[in-house]
């Protein structure tokens, strides 16, 4: 009988354990739930190692609404290539991109020869995504990505881009207090966690990993990105051309592919 019991109350155990984690995981469709799924999610990220410093972080994450509205209403996706191109003043970025391709011609030359990425799908993806710089969003990072982790439409995936935003805080590669587009986004490229925790480089060889504060940490990040998705040195970028592939690796909404190659081929001339 007490061997029964001992294994009795160790399927109880594990039973309740099992709950619990399955509580932990658990999504939900309002604010109403999520300071109940964040107690539940720390604990989990806790029990997988994640450190105090991190889990510090994540408890000052609020319920972020402009996130789950931005993350509902992407439309300018479904814009035709000439309107999404004026509405993202592809112009703008190429006449400004070919001033930065010179002012920047010995970085994006060595980004080249490192990655086998010319400056002008790099320059693109840098205007694109926050006008060289300038603006790289207004959302709490931690709080954007914690969000859509709880957030059922898209849980399991941005659950992964968490873990590697709390990983970012433990390596300091993040500022807890950082902020940036609505999704999450990270810097003057615009990484998700996952991502800058995979490629992101030292571009400006200072000993770390900033692709908010340094342009050539971003660019350099980026270059990486292209090639580990396939990018051939020398090779055309437009569409039907060997590298474009590696373009839609970059950004899965057609247009914004599309409008990359166009603008990265007007400054490389």
């Amino acid at each position: 009988m007490a061997g029964r019991g001992r294994l009795l109350a160790a399927a109880l155990l594990a039973y309740a354990w099992a709950l619990g984690a399955a509580e932990a995981a658990s999504c939900g469709n309002g604010a109403g739930g999520f300071e109940h799924w964040k107690a539940q999610f720390t604990q989990e990220a806790a029990a997988r190692g994640v450190g105090p410093r991190a889990l510090d972080a994540l408890g000052r994450t609020r319920y972020a609404s402009k996130t789950i509205a931005a993350d509902r209403s992407q439309k300018s996706f479904k814009l035709t290539l000439d309107a999404f191109m004026k509405k993202r003043g592809a112009n703008v970025i190429i006449s400004q991109g070919r001033k930065l391709k010179q002012r920047h011609a010995g970085l994006l030359a060595a980004i080249e020869r490192g990655y086998g990425v010319p400056p002008g799908p790099l320059i693109a993806i840098w205007g694109m995504e926050t006008g060289f710089g300038r603006f790289l969003g207004n959302q709490h990072i931690l709080s954007s990505v914690a969000t859509l982790a709880y957030d059922c439409r898209r849980s399991e995936f941005f659950t992964g881009h968490l873990y590697a935003a709390l990983t970012l805080v433990e390596r300091g590669m993040l500022d807890p207090r950082a902020v940036g587009a609505a999704h999450g986004e990270i810097g003057q490229t615009q990484f998700l966690p996952g991502n800058a925790l995979k490629y992101g480089v030292d571009g400006d060889g200072n000993g770390r990993v900033d692709m908010i504060g340094s342009s050539a940490d971003a660019l350099a990040s980026t270059a990486n990105f292209l090639r580990a998705h396939g990018w051939r040195p020398g090779a055309g970028y437009q569409p039907g051309e060997p590298n474009f592939r590696a373009l839609q690796g970059w950004n899965a909404a057609s247009v914004y592919q599309q409008a990359i190659a166009i603008i990265g081929r007007e400054i490389d001339g």
